[in-house]
């Protein structure tokens, strides 16, 4: 063979050489995208399957990491209203069991890339940009941060760390992060909902209030709450009064008016962390999260004034209404480690305090003697 044969016979087996290396190399890329898949769809049919709201949410967080090899994985959930802490907390599970996730009131302001993220967002992990959502002493190198969107609203965002400068980066591709995103945005919507469901058996048909059953555990989030932070937990006890002379007034319909309009005016003076419920036929209690018991008095006072215009109880109907409420508060100590016999005191000593109001010829607001 001739030297030129020789030197195109090279080239070509140079060539071919690099066609085999570039076909193992997507073979390799081919079977890496497969067990990606794989492991995405496995994860998904864990996420899927979780059936309360912490097995969620532990699946997503605790179980990514182990799925994934990261090193770090945080869900950081937009809050504003503390609805889903109060869901998790009213079904006794507490906070701190859940270190990785986070509840937050606005997701602005937590991340540069917050503010216009569609996509997954790859890329080197900035101290000064990320420290917020992976918390400090973090030793990262790269991060994904997947959105999490439901009804076009960004309402949390998974954030995936590693220590690995190469791991995550603007080469790599978002198809499978963006698919897992999606089934995690759906998959918190549900669980929040399906506790959502349980707790509509925990609601006053009549007024749209809490029923008793709620109160109680919502007193016991609270009372935890206060411990934690050494504040204390204020509540309302309110009674109508005369309400049965209402009743062989006005009929029934009459007093179920009676009562929706009074629960209306309440309303009005209540703050979105306060909690109201229908304790009885004719008697309310409100609970007031970081309330002392003069500033509870101050609100008792308020709330009285508000039922001196008289009620309009439709078809020209009109009465007036006075109302009696005592009002009990209770400081948070973390030596109280049974807070069923806390609650039961601080329910007592409003219920005393109504009962003095009442003896005392109603209309008026009483503090409670403990």
């Amino acid at each position: 063979m001739t030297p030129a044969g020789t030197g195109q016979t090279r080239d070509l087996q140079a060539e071919v050489d690099e066609l085999r290396s570039q076909l193992r190399e997507l073979a390799a890329e081919a079977l890496s995208n497969e067990h990606k898949l794989q492991r995405t769809l496995d994860r998904v049919i864990e996420v899927l399957s979780a059936e309360t709201l912490p097995e969620f949410l532990k699946q997503v967080t605790t179980g990514l990491v182990t799925a994934y090899g990261l090193d770090v994985v945080r869900l950081i959930v937009e809050d504003p209203n503390h609805e889903i802490q109060h869901l998790l907390l009213g079904s006794g599970d507490r906070l701190e069991e859940f270190p990785t996730v986070a509840f937050v009131d606005t997701l602005s302001g937590l991340a540069p890339q917050l503010a216009t993220l569609r996509r997954p967002w790859l890329g080197r992990y900035v101290r000064a940009d990320h420290e917020l959502l992976f918390g400090t002493g973090r030793e990262l190198k790269t991060l994904a941060l997947l959105p999490l969107r439901r009804q076009a609203r960004l309402i949390g965002v998974l954030c995936f760390g590693s220590i690995d400068p190469e791991r995550f980066t603007h080469r790599h591709g978002t198809d499978f992060l963006q698919h897992l995103a999606s089934i995690v945005a759906v998959c918190l919507e549900n669980a929040c909902n399906r506790v959502r469901v349980l707790r509509s058996g925990l609601s006053d048909y009549l007024t749209g209030w809490h029923n008793r059953r709620y109160l109680g555990a919502r007193l016991r989030e609270e009372l935890a709450r206060a411990q934690r932070t050494g504040r204390s937990v204020a509540c309302l006890m309110i009674d109508v009064d005369h309400f049965k002379a209402i009743n062989d007034s006005f009929g029934h319909i009459g007093g179920d008016e009676a009562l929706r309009e009074i629960a209306v005016r309440i309303e009005t003076h209540t703050r979105a962390s306060d909690t109201a419920a229908r304790f009885g036929g004719d008697e309310f209690a409100l609970l007031l999260p970081d309330t002392g018991i003069d500033e509870a008095v101050l609100l008792a006072e308020r709330i009285r004034a508000t039922l001196a215009p008289p009620l309009d109880l439709g078809d020209g109907r009109q009465i007036l209404v006075t109302l009696s409420i005592g009002a009990a508060a209770v400081h948070g100590t973390r030596t109280d480690l049974d807070l069923k016999p806390l609650a039961d005191r601080l329910l007592a000593d409003a219920d005393a305090a109504l009962y003095r109001a009442k003896a005392a010829g109603r209309d008026r607001v009483v503090r409670s003697a403990q």
